[in-house]
């Protein structure tokens, strides 16, 4: 028998292009069910256009609710098609860009975040003063950790940090990882994209979303961090909270392939596909 949870949902979004680039290539897109950050790359006229295609796309699924797994797959694919087209145009340039962010579907009346995520912007959920980055990044300097050639805080000052493995677009064909996440009774997600992350450690993200009550308190007081951190990139951040979910709503987390078919995990792809700089 299909439950109907009701659920109250508030936002913010923020997109600056910092203190050193001219032209701000991340997009973003913060309407309810659709939170999504995408950070473009290939130069003015690609990476720019790449993450407005993205977010574009993605848009369009806050016109048909409730949203599924499927409908998210397939706009993506159409914007990777439009971006690959980009390519034809600007015949120098792989117009590419990241994505990650949050899309609340309903699976049998219940809601949950999908979480999808291609590069290495990132998606961060705090739950009980808990900050906990939710996507994986598609990044040389991840893989340099994973392999443990290098420890986790060496990433913000690596000099290979804004090389991207995977991305939508960028002359490859790569898949976004997938997760269906729980909505808890009160949860905040973060996205953002490495000009936050480059600039402002973990400790200091988590003690302003614990700080900052309201959204729009947070996206300020984290750009101001940025900024203040040097703001070599451009920085895009969406904070959203959901809350009224009851504690005892029978859901799991589960894969999207576990939804589907009760196969394989959806993790991310051990491959690398050679990528560019975000």
């Amino acid at each position: 028998m299909e439950q109907t949870v009701e659920l109250t949902v508030a936002s913010s979004a923020v997109t600056h292009v910092g203190r050193v680039r001219r032209i701000n290539e991340d997009a973003i897109f913060a309407h309810n069910p659709v939170f999504i950050v995408a950070d473009g790359m290939g130069g003015h006229d690609s990476g720019n256009l790449a993450s407005a295609i993205v977010v574009e796309e993605m848009g369009k699924l806050a016109l048909q609710v409730p949203v599924d797994v499927a409908a998210v797959k397939t706009r993506l694919d159409v914007a990777r098609e439009r971006i690959f087209e980009l390519d034809a145009i600007h015949a120098n340039r792989q117009a590419g860009t990241t994505v990650s962010g949050v899309v609340i579907v309903d699976q049998d009346g219940l809601p949950y975040w999908l979480v999808v995520n291609l590069g290495d912007s990132r998606t961060y959920k705090l739950t009980d003063a808990r900050l906990e980055q939710l996507s994986v990044d598609h990044s040389e300097v991840q893989e340099m950790v994973d392999a443990g050639r290098i420890a986790r805080d060496q990433i913000s000052h690596h000099p290979r940090r804004n090389v991207v493995t995977k991305a939508l677009g960028g002359g490859a064909r790569d898949d976004p990882d997938y997760w269906l996440i729980p909505i808890g009774e009160s949860d905040r997600i973060l996205i953002c994209s490495d000009g936050l992350t480059s600039e402002v450690p973990d400790h200091e993200i988590a003690a302003a979303l614990m700080v900052n009550a309201d959204p729009a308190d947070a996206t300020k007081t984290l750009l101001r961090a940025a900024l203040n951190g040097g703001g070599r990139d451009n920085i895009s951040i969406v904070v959203v909270d959901a809350w009224g979910l009851g504690g005892d709503a029978p859901i799991e987390a589960m894969t999207v392939d576990e939804l589907a078919a009760a196969s394989e995990d959806t993790v991310p792809q051990a491959h690398r596909t050679p990528g560019g700089e975000s």
